[in-house]
């Protein structure tokens, strides 16, 4: 090892940790890669027992020189990212706390509440995660009601917009009424409420009220002045009293205790709570040193350079804090300051973080010991060899056979876990309206859930990672029967378990078994059911609506062959109607602008099949 680390510039760089198979063990930075590489080498050196672990296993050390330690910590960030090292520090996303997302790579962006980070597009922009889910949301809300955006993720009408557009509050976007420039303009305002930008965007409209005030637009200064409004009126009771109001800082605190790691961050502008954000770590992955060090690059490498305070307050002395102040300050374009305060009003803000996080700690060691007894006594109600990590569950809806679908909801460790949500339409041609059949439908979805778990022996299924612990049917001995024939029959039962859960009673019932499991409707394996049936129900019956929805709006022109929609649109704001069209002649067809003699005869032969 020695004779390695000599080839190891003293320069700024990554370095690599390899075990004797060539797996990452540990993936870290410095400005002076030698030196901090033969420092784990040292027999003086007191590593925790996490850290002497890891250096009993290394067997190779590789390097990435970069010009500057920004480039190593942003490197450093990515790396960890892609090979999740084992010895690193690694952030929990157990899509607890929700975002904040704005599509900027969309001509018109979106903006909605999300718990799933997806990083399609390097330009969408994430906020986040906010600790506070009614305020996030509140503060949404007040957003849509005072800012001209679009409220609808698609168009209401083909050819108009709705009614939102005649009260003010969306610009038209459905159908072009405003370009994407200006609607630009409006989004970047509302991005710096997220931004905790609030006093420079308070500015901003200010200014903008003054001069359409000025010019005699009174209408648009009346709107803008509802603006600061209730921008004002969003961090009224949220004052922060500390010595100087005028500079932007964050405060970082966790608690942990064996397991979990709780962390918190609150943004300060302006002397108000404009935002706090929560993470989580496990325990055993790194001194709380290193963890508060991990969670401020993590975050300050997703934000944009006007979001980065000036003073970062943290709670302990962060191992590597000239590299993140300097690359903070780099980013940022003038100094930013990182502070262990020792006394009056910083530190008691410190304490305050410190006292939140360990409040989120309780409620997450709560919540996971009642999810635990909850899968034990299930495991224990339904003998199992183990506590079942992931349950899936199904139901149907319809009305009288019309728009029938199903949904597949998973829970993991008995928390729900929305991103595996699946939902189905159903395609037994024999199921149409006044013919509904739930016994198929559950077998055809479940055939189709696990159509390629065929021919696979149970050492490869425990290996897939979707492969469930148990199997929930929404139903009693029917659909349970239903199901159970279909899996058999792809030779999946066992090792798959499969139950059902009746509605009336609670009644919980086994391939095979005549009775109902001997259980009571409120313990806690049986309400962990429930849970699962509720939601998969909840899933089911929201799709089912949005499917009757889509054909209520669903017109007769889009059955013709040739016709699309921008021709569409020019039928209708010829004749107005539908029953106008289809009573026009071939002659009358053709005066529409691009309807031609062939397709003017497709659409007349179309309303008069005979």
């Amino acid at each position: 090892m020695d004779n390695q680390i000599r080839t190891v510039p003293n320069e700024p760089g990554v370095y690599f940790m390899r075990d004797a198979q060539g797996d990452i063990l540990y993936i870290g930075k410095s400005k002076q890669l030698r030196s901090r590489v033969r420092s784990y080498f040292q027999p003086s050196q007191d590593h925790s027992p996490r850290i002497a672990l890891m250096v009993q296993q290394v067997a190779n050390v590789e390097f990435i020189v970069t010009d500057t330690e920004a480039e190593a910590l942003a490197l450093e960030a990515n790396l960890i990212k892609q090979h999740q090292p084992y010895f690193n520090v690694l952030l929990k996303d157990d899509k607890k706390y929700p975002y904040i997302c704005i599509t900027w790579s969309e001509a018109y962006p979106r903006i909605f509440i999300t718990r799933k980070r997806r990083l399609n597009h390097k330009s969408d922009r994430y906020y986040g995660p906010y600790v506070d889910t009614h305020l996030l949301r509140q503060t949404l809300r007040l957003v849509k009601r005072v800012f001209p955006l679009r409220q609808r993720p698609r168009p209401l009408f083909k050819d108009r917009p709705c009614l939102n557009y005649d009260i003010g509050r969306c610009p038209g976007v459905c159908q072009g009424l405003i370009s994407p420039e200006d609607y630009h303009i409006i989004v970047e305002k509302v991005a710096m409420i997220f931004q905790g930008r609030t006093e420079e965007l308070l500015q901003k409209l200010s200014a903008q009220m003054e001069l359409a005030a000025s010019q005699l637009k009174f209408e648009q200064a009346g709107q803008i002045r509802d603006q600061i409004k209730a921008i004002k009126g969003l961090g009224i009771d949220q004052k922060v009293t500390l010595p100087d109001d005028t500079i932007s800082r964050d405060a970082i605190a966790l608690a942990a205790d064996e397991t979990y790691t709780c962390i918190q961050l609150f943004q300060i502008r302006a002397g108000r709570l404009v935002g706090r954000l929560g993470f989580f770590a496990d325990t055993v992955s790194g001194t709380p040193e290193s963890i508060l060090q991990r969670v401020l690059e993590e975050h300050y490498l997703q934000v944009d350079s006007v979001e980065v305070p000036s003073e970062i307050l943290v709670q302990y002395p962060l191992p590597e804090t000239d590299i993140l102040r300097d690359w903070l300050g780099n980013k940022k374009g003038k100094k930013v300051n990182i502070i262990v305060p020792q006394k009056q009003q910083k530190a008691e803000l410190i304490r305050l973080v410190e006292r939140n996080a360990g409040y989120e700690l309780e409620n997450t060691k709560r919540h996971a010991q009642q999810n635990l007894l909850a899968l034990e006594d299930l495991a224990q109600l339904l003998d199992l060899p183990s506590l079942p990590h992931r349950i899936e569950g199904y139901d149907i809806s319809h009305i009288q056979g019309s728009n029938p679908v199903a949904s597949q909801v998973v829970f993991i460790d008995g928390v729900p876990a929305k991103q595996s949500y699946r939902h189905y339409k159903i395609k037994n041609p024999k199921i149409t309206i006044g013919h509904s059949d739930d016994f198929a439908s559950l077998a055809e979805v479940l055939s189709r859930r696990f159509r390629s778990y065929q021919n696979k022996s149970k050492t490869e299924l425990s290996k897939l990672e979707d492969y469930p612990d148990l199997i929930m049917i929404d139903g009693g001995k029917g659909q349970l029967s239903s199901v159970t024939e279909i899996l058999e029959s792809m030779n999946l039962i066992p090792p798959l378990k499969v139950i059902s859960l009746a509605k009336k009673r609670e009644e919980i019932f086994l391939p095979g078994e005549s009775k109902p499991v001997t259980s009571h409707p409120e313990q806690p394996g049986v309400q962990l059911l429930r849970r699962v049936r509720d939601e998969a129900h909840r899933f089911a019956v929201t799709f089912h609506r949005q499917q009757r929805l889509k054909k209520s709006r669903h017109s007769r022109l889009e059955d013709i062959p040739g016709l699309g929609f921008h021709r569409q649109k020019q039928l209708l704001a010829h004749f107005h109607s539908i029953d106008y069209i289809r009573e026009a002649s071939i002659e009358k067809l053709q005066e529409v602008s691009g309807i031609g003699q062939a397709l003017a005869t497709e659409i007349y032969d179309y309303f008069h099949p005979n």
